[in-house]
C-alpha cells in the first residue's frame, strides 16, 4: 500500500483529551481516532491491527477445537431477566425501541448463547461443544479514561464451553490457557503476561485472568518468585501464599487484565433448562464455561507497552504491516524509481509492504517511521543505489544491514 493513498495523516501532538499512553500514540500514528469517551473508529491501519489480531486468536480456537458463530448485539430484555442480570448488572446498557420492547445491548453472550444451543443439544453425545466470536461489546463504563484499555465499546473474543462433567471442564479450561499462552508468546508478551488467579464473582469461587504488567494497568497483582503464577490483590486476604506451590515470596506488580476464564458451573444452564441425556437416559445439568480475551484491549496494551519516546513497536504478528519501504528522493529520481519497482517486486512475491512514496523531506518520514512503529524499515535511497544495496533497519533494536533485494526477499520468509 502507498501511504500518500492513506487518507489518514499523522499528528506531531496527542489529542488534548487523551491521558492514555495507549490513546496518545494510536490516535498520532493514525490508527484511531476518538468519537467520545469510550468509543473508538478503527482507521485503516488500526483495523489492520484489530484483523491481524483475530487470525492469530481465531487459528488458536479452532484448534481447540471450538466453532465460530457470530451472536447478536441486541439482546432480549427477558434473557436477562431469567438469569437475575437485568436488575442486577450495573453496566448494561439498555434500550427502548417504537414498541416499547426493551433490549440490551451485549456486554456478554451467555444470555444469547445459552438458549441457543438448547436448540441443538440433547444427548450426552453432543458434549463436549465450544463455540467463540468475535464481536463488538458495549459496557456502561463510568471511568472511560484509559484509551483502548477501558472502553464502553470494544472488541471482544468470547468462547462458551458445553461440558457432562467438571472432569471434561477442566480438561478443557485446561486446554484454553494453554492456548492463550501460545498467543502471548506469538505477540511477544509472554514474559511479562501471567496467569493470575482471580476471584470467581458470583460464579465460582476463583477464576483466572492473564495480566500484562504495564504502569498503566489498574490491577495489582502478587507474583510467585519460584512458579511465576500470580495473585490478583483483590483476594490476597484468601491467599496469603502462591496456590500452586505454597511459596510466600510474592513481588507485587501493577497489571492490566488482558483475558479471564471462568467456571460457570451450571448458573446459566439452570436458568435455560439447558439439560443434556446421560447413558442411563436421565437428564443432566450442562456444565459450562467462559473465556474472553479482549482484541481492541490487547491493541492498547500493545501500545503500552511496546513503544518508546518515538512512537510504536509493533511485534511481528500485529503489526499492519511487517514492513515499511522509505523512498527517500524528488521526483522521477532513480531512488524513487527504484522503490517503485521493489514494492511491485515485492507484492507479487506476497509480501504486506506500506510504502512512503510522499515527497516530503527524509527527516519527516522517519519520524512517521519511527511513530507508526512498523517491525522493519527498508530505504532507498542514492546513497544505497550507488552501494547496490537496501538499507534494512530494525524498530526494536535499531539494529541496521545493508542487503540486495534477493537477500531482502529471503528475510522476509
Amino acid at each position: 500500500m502507498r501511504q500518500s493513498e492513506l487518507f489518514t495523516r499523522t499528528r506531531r501532538e496527542a489529542p488534548a483529551d487523551e491521558v492514555a499512553k495507549n490513546a496518545k500514540l494510536l490516535a498520532r500514528a493514525g490508527f484511531i481516532h476518538k468519537e467520545m469517551a469510550g468509543v473508538y473508529s478503527f482507521l485503516p491501519l488500526g483495523l489492520r491491527v484489530l484483523n491481524k489480531l483475530e487470525n492469530l486468536i481465531r487459528q488458536e480456537m479452532l484448534g481447540l477445537p471450538a466453532q465460530e458463530v457470530s451472536l447478536p448485539a441486541l439482546q432480549p430484555k427477558e434473557n436477562w431477566q431469567l438469569t437475575g442480570r437485568w436488575d442486577k448488572m450495573t453496566d448494561l446498557y439498555k434500550l427502548e425501541d417504537q414498541s416499547e420492547r426493551e433490549l440490551a445491548l451485549g456486554p456478554t453472550h451467555e444470555e444469547i448463547v445459552t438458549p441457543l444451543v438448547k436448540n441443538y443439544l440433547s444427548s450426552y453425545q453432543d458434549l463436549p461443544l465450544a463455540i467463540f466470536q468475535f464481536q463488538t461489546k458495549f459496557r456502561m463504563e463510568p471511568r472511560a479514561k484509559s484509551g483502548l484499555l477501558r472502553g464502553r465499546e470494544f472488541l471482544m473474543k468470547d468462547l462458551y464451553s458445553f461440558h457432562r462433567d467438571e472432569t471434561d471442564l477442566q480438561n478443557f479450561y485446561n486446554q484454553v490457557i494453554g492456548a492463550y499462552q501460545k498467543i502471548f508468546v506469538q505477540l511477544n508478551l509472554s514474559d511479562q503476561t501471567y496467569l493470575t488467579l482471580a476471584g470467581g464473582g458470583t460464579f465460582a469461587e476463583f477464576s483466572h485472568e492473564f495480566q500484562t504488567l504495564t504502569p498503566a494497568g489498574e490491577d495489582t497483582i502478587r507474583i510467585c518468585a519460584s512458579c511465576h503464577l500470580a495473585v490478583n490483590d483483590e483476594i490476597s486476604e484468601k491467599q496469603k501464599n502462591c496456590p500452586n506451590c505454597g511459596n510466600g515470596d510474592l513481588e507485587t506488580e501493577t497489571a492490566i487484565e488482558a483475558a479471564n476464564i471462568f467456571k460457570l458451573g451450571t448458573n446459566f444452564s439452570q436458568p435455560f433448562n439447558l439439560t443434556y441425556r446421560d447413558k442411563k437416559g436421565v437428564n443432566q445439568s450442562v456444565i459450562m464455561g467462559c473465556y474472553g480475551l479482549g482484541v481492541s484491549r490487547l491493541m492498547g496494551i500493545l501500545a503500552e507497552v511496546m513503544s518508546d519516546d518515538r512512537g510504536l513497536i509493533w511485534p511481528v504478528a500485529a503489526a499492519p504491516f511487517p514492513l515499511h519501504l522509505l523512498s527517500l528522493g524528488q521526483g522521477d529520481s532513480e531512488a524513487i524509481k527504484a522503490a517503485a519497482k521493489l514494492e511491485q517486486n515485492l507484492c507479487a512475491l506476497g509480501h504486506e509492504i506500506l510504502w512512503d512514496d510522499r515527497i516530503i523531506a527524509a527527516g519527516e518520514k522517519f519520524a512517521d517511521a519511527d511513530l507508526i512503529g512498523l517491525p522493519r524499515r527498508a530505504i532507498i535511497s542514492d546513497k544505497t543505489l550507488t552501494m547496490g544495496k537496501i538499507e534494512l533497519a530494525e524498530r526494536r533494536t535499531g539494529e541496521k544491514s545493508f542487503l540486495t533485494e534477493t537477500e531482502l526477499c529471503a528475510s522476509l520468509g
